[in-house]
């Protein structure tokens, strides 16, 4: 449900946009704040799915339960499962049990690759297989890609005015694939990973290139993070959040531009500053509304 003329404005505008509101993906629960008064919070909702490529059960994750079919193709996508020139014959959801199965022509087996898992540091248990560093050696994102930060500072503000379950609840993540100073498709998930793997489903299964595109999250640059991005062949990668270091380092490796704390004016280039334009004046944008930050664990309604 969309509360105004300017919020029906900035939805119309994506492609795919949170619906803050969808009742499935957040609770309204009795709480009561350091005061002892009693209020109404809106919390995230949590369930599992469970992911097969064909006959074989590759993970089970936690997530907020929309887009199973985009986030299961793609998690496959991104731990190299399903390749470029794979044929994707149906997607089966089965909402009761939690499960949803991608099929393929090809006949898939990874029986040896997921004997090599690595639990990573993202929200809801993230993990990735221990083959993906291999094809990441082999990546390197192009070069013509551009960054202006007046789509930087566009793009923030947009975003983070933009309704959704982190402005509305927190405890919540969110990733969003842009073109210059548009934002085409947001993605919500409580962990970060399953964000990004959502939109990966999407671009896999709508044909849409990667090289000029732009992507912006809520959280923290990690490797995970960048090991996702790169795979994905996007070559811009920009958090409101911090980073860490391996995260930089990889993102070197790969000739990504990575860019941090990029709230209000403020922004971090760790990575591939080269490609950064530095077309608009920082004093001229401001500092961040402080009622566009997301709200608290309490979350308060």
């Amino acid at each position: 449900m969309i509360h105004s003329d300017e919020e029906a404005r900035k939805a119309a505008d994506y492609l795919v946009v949170p619906d803050p509101d969808d009742p499935s993906l957040s609770a309204v629960l009795d709480v009561t704040d350091e005061t002892g008064a009693s209020l109404r919070a809106h919390v995230v909702q949590e369930r599992p799915l469970t992911i097969f490529l064909n006959s074989q059960e590759v993970i089970t994750a936690m997530t907020i339960g929309d887009h199973p079919d985009w986030l299961a193709v793609g998690y496959l996508r991104n731990q190299a499962m399903l390749r470029d020139d794979d044929e994707i014959t149906a997607i089966d959801y089965a909402e009761d049990i939690h499960t949803v199965v991608v099929r393929t022509r090809r006949r898939t087996d990874y029986e040896e690759k997921m004997r090599r898992k690595v639990h990573t540091s993202g929200c809801a248990q993230g993990t990735v297989f221990g083959d993906v560093m291999e094809t990441f050696e082999k990546i390197r994102l192009t070069d013509e890609a551009v960054l202006r930060t007046s789509w930087l500072y566009a793009l923030t503000k947009r975003i983070n005015t933009t309704p959704s379950l982190y402005l509305k609840a927190g405890a919540i993540h969110g990733c969003v694939l842009c073109r210059e100073d548009r934002p085409l498709v947001y993605m919500e998930d409580v962990g970060r990973h399953n964000a990004v793997d959502k939109i990966a489903g999407w671009m896999f299964l709508e044909g849409v290139a990667p090289e000029d595109k732009i992507f912006y999250t809520t959280g923290r640059l990690t490797s995970e993070m960048v090991l996702k991005c790169a795979h994905m062949g996007i070559p811009i990668l920009i958090s409101r959040s911090g980073f860490t270091a391996w995260g930089v380092e990889l993102a070197r490796k790969v000739n990504m531009t990575l860019v941090g704390r990029a709230r209000g004016q403020r922004f971090i280039a760790l990575a591939g500053a080269h490609r950064i334009v530095f077309d608009t004046d920082p004093e001229a944008v401001g500092e961040e509304d402080s009622k566009y930050r997301r709200k608290g664990a309490e979350g308060k309604a």
